[in-house]
């Protein structure tokens, strides 16, 4: 398997609109997000690219595999320089697989510095799968919480990997 994870720009914005698509099916499970009329969840990119949040595509030998925003951590924690993993999909055919722990590496490589991941606590794969990646990268050295800033629990990952090679 050969696996990149690239940063892309607004070029990219229709393939990232495509795979949102997916990801908001899934999220439907836990949040109250609805089709359109034409049968599309929709997702607009356009505040991504005014922030200049950096955006990753992931490819395994060339097919798209997933995606990953980053952005400011300042809405949930009041810190605008911790970085917060904002949307991470990594599509069905390749999880499991070591694609998702591959692309987060690179993601939180190319940004050292304090991070932030959140995952709705009801969400129990991603609470699984988040820990153990969290976990393995940083050497156990990172905290966890449980949150309920808007009436829904969250688990809040946070660790600085300024120091993790």
């Amino acid at each position: 398997m050969s696996l990149t994870v690239d940063r892309v720009g607004v070029e990219a914005d229709e393939v990232l609109v495509n795979l949102f698509n997916h990801y908001l099916h899934d999220m439907s499970q836990w949040f109250p997000l609805e089709a359109g009329p034409d049968g599309r969840f929709r997702y607009d990119m356009a505040p991504h690219w005014e922030n200049r949040d950096p955006v990753y595509l992931a490819r395994v030998d060339g097919t798209l595999a997933g995606f990953a925003v980053v952005s400011s951590a300042e809405r949930w924690i009041n810190e605008r320089d911790v970085n917060d993993v904002k949307e991470f999909f990594v599509l069905r055919r390749h999880r499991r697989s070591g694609v998702g722990e591959s692309m987060a590496r690179t993601v939180w490589a190319n940004h050292p510095g304090r991070w932030l991941v959140r995952i709705l606590e009801e969400n129990a794969p991603a609470v699984a799968f988040w820990k153990k990646i969290v976990d393995v990268y940083t050497g156990g050295r990172f905290t966890e919480q449980r949150i309920v800033p808007d009436g829904r629990t969250r688990i809040f990952y946070t660790f600085d990997n300024s120091a993790v090679t």
